[in-house]
């Protein structure tokens, strides 16, 4: 669970206007986020099966965001995989 103002510093990286809260690409950064967090709650708790399953599906719906904006506006997607850091998807 990431706090509201790392949420908030997620949305301002990714927004395409100043009102924009829910964008492929805001979506895709918040997950990112969501993503770092749990992957590191992993690495001390090894054992916690129910929270690495919630991170596999985390993955997919960022990867399944990533595939829609790729087709839909290829100059977004680019932008937003430079500023997250993200490898481009397969």
């Amino acid at each position: 669970m990431i706090s509201k103002t790392k949420k908030q510093k997620a949305i301002k990286v990714a927004q395409i206007h100043d009102t924009d809260s829910g964008s492929a690409s805001v979506q895709i950064s918040i997950l990112t986020k969501r993503i770092e967090e749990l992957a590191a709650h992993l690495k001390k708790n090894a054992k916690d099966n129910h929270s690495r399953r919630g991170l596999l599906a985390m993955v997919a719906d960022r990867q399944a965001h990533m595939k829609y904006l790729e087709k839909k506006d290829p100059k977004q997607y680019s932008a937003i995989i430079k500023k997250l850091g993200l490898k481009k998807s397969a």
